[in-house]
């Protein structure tokens, strides 16, 4: 047991000392600044493209002349564009580094990593435009026109055994935290999106089993953030306070209830489909608290009750952010997932909210954290503008607040007004429309924290072109 304990407390101290020139890893640079920024891009058009669609609800004749900026269509190209452009790149960006440096090795076949970062890129930029053109597939967070997720496919492929590579040149073979969650999720992404293409897209199933495999694919896709995000966190968090996980025998039990368990939940509880399909998720999602709550314990057993070491620190800021909106997520879910519960809520604005809290509250975030924690090491110089981001935290703090507060109590309120036989429906949207006003200003500091983003990683573009042109010069001279 303390041997144990001994190595994983060295683990992070041998990988900070020997990975030194992993991190200034020219080869590396391109593909992981190119995911990166490619993935602040994608941010910004989604945050622009929700924006739009939440005004959509105050000005119905808003940019209602062309067909390819109606509700329909700018939604789902809005939710795509963050899955697809921004989320899936930036979390394979964090992987690709995170093995590397844990392993104390080099990133492995970094052009290919590139052409894939690049294959990908056009992938959603195809699907994207896909989208907006009425060429959706008509299935939630699926709806990437066929022509283009193989296209997806390819590109994850690519960077994915660019990860794997790395991970087996590792030089401490002993497996972190962290490396389990972040190579589960190496694997846990082609599993489900494959297989979700071929039963909606490719050769579609019939009937209600294709809702099914919907709700499936939504949970699932859940599942590869929350791997990510929290491999990012048990990386981040013990190396920024200085101290080992708290208990990596909790950390591995967590680990294996929390992919035991998540898969199984995500169907609504009315679900119109066999009883015992809502009831497997319904005590899927309740039991999905118990591996929560060991995470938990063991980032709080991590701190330590010390905070003053986050205070200072960028990155940690966000993860202190984001990692309370996953246990948040994931409690609220499983109360929602509760039948009495569900007959209010289900089909509400809750439903939105709970999503934009896990999206952005806790993946978002903790990506952000991981970019400002992984970029000065790509590109060393002082080039990252502090003051944007604590401009960028402090907007994505508030505004993601206000978004879910505002959606979550106008949910509530919708569905208990959706229960009075005697209440109209255009009653009960006059009942929402203030809150979904509050929204809006939640969606204005989101943009405005994308825009941030973009700008920080811009300069830091801008900052080393131009002292890579100084270096030339003076080589030269």
């Amino acid at each position: 047991m303390s041997a144990s304990l001994e190595q994983s407390q060295s683990v992070p101290a041998r990988a900070d000392a020997a990975t030194a020139s992993c991190d200034g890893d020219r080869c590396a640079r391109f593909p992981l600044m190119f995911l990166f920024c490619c993935a602040a891009i994608w941010l910004f058009v989604s945050s622009l493209l929700a924006l739009i669609a939440s005004l959509k609800f105050h000005s119905p004749n808003l940019l209602a002349n062309s067909a390819w900026l109606t509700y329909g269509r700018i939604y789902p190209a809005s939710t795509n564009a963050f899955i697809y452009g921004f989320a899936i790149p930036a979390g394979l960006g964090a992987c690709l580094w995170l093995l590397s440096r844990i392993g104390q090795t080099r990133i492995m076949l970094p052009g290919l990593a590139a052409v894939g970062a690049l294959v990908w890129n056009f992938g959603a930029l195809l699907g994207v435009a896909g989208i907006l053109n009425g060429d959706s597939t008509g299935f939630d967070w699926l709806e990437i026109p066929r022509y283009a997720s193989p296209i997806l496919f390819l590109g994850y492929a690519l960077i994915g055994i660019s990860a794997l590579v790395t991970s087996s040149h590792r030089r401490v073979w002993e497996l972190s935290v962290a490396q389990w969650f972040l190579i589960a999720a190496l694997f846990w992404f082609p599993w489900i999106y494959s297989t979700a293409n071929l039963l909606l897209v490719f050769a579609p199933v019939r009937g209600v089993v294709q809702a099914v495999i919907n709700w499936w694919f939504i949970n699932n896709l859940k599942v590869w953030f929350a791997l990510v995000g929290l491999g990012i966190i048990f990386h981040l968090v013990p190396t920024g306070v200085g101290r080992p996980i708290h208990n990596r025998s909790l950390a591995l039990f967590s680990f294996w209830l929390f992919l035991f368990i998540a898969p199984w939940a995500g169907v609504p509880s009315g679900a119109p489909v066999p009883a015992w399909i809502p009831a497997v998720s319904t005590v899927a999602s309740v039991l999905l608290v118990v591996p929560v709550i060991a995470f938990v314990m063991n980032i709080c057993g991590t701190i330590g009750g010390d905070c003053s070491k986050i205070r200072g620190n960028i990155p940690l800021r966000f993860i202190q952010y984001a990692f309370p909106c996953l246990v948040i997520s994931i409690f609220l879910n499983a109360v929602t997932a509760i039948p009495q519960v569900g007959a209010i809520t289900n089909f509400t604005w809750l439903g939105p909210a709970m999503s934009r809290l896990l999206l952005f509250g806790f993946f978002a975030m903790t990506i952000f954290g991981a970019i400002y924690e992984i970029v000065p090491r790509l590109v060393p110089g002082d080039f990252f503008c502090q003051r944007c981001a604590r401009m960028q935290l402090f907007s994505a703090k508030f505004g993601i607040f206000i978004f879910f507060i505002a959606l979550a109590i106008g949910g509530v309120v919708e569905g208990l007004a959706l229960a009075k036989p005697g209440v109209a429906f255009p009653e009960v949207l006059q009942k929402t429309l203030l809150f979904l006003r509050v929204s809006t200003l939640g969606d204005v500091l989101i943009l405005f924290a994308s825009f941030c983003c973009v700008a920080n990683l811009l300069r830091v573009c801008i900052g080393c072109c131009r002292e890579c042109c100084r270096k030339k010069c003076g080589v030269s001279a």
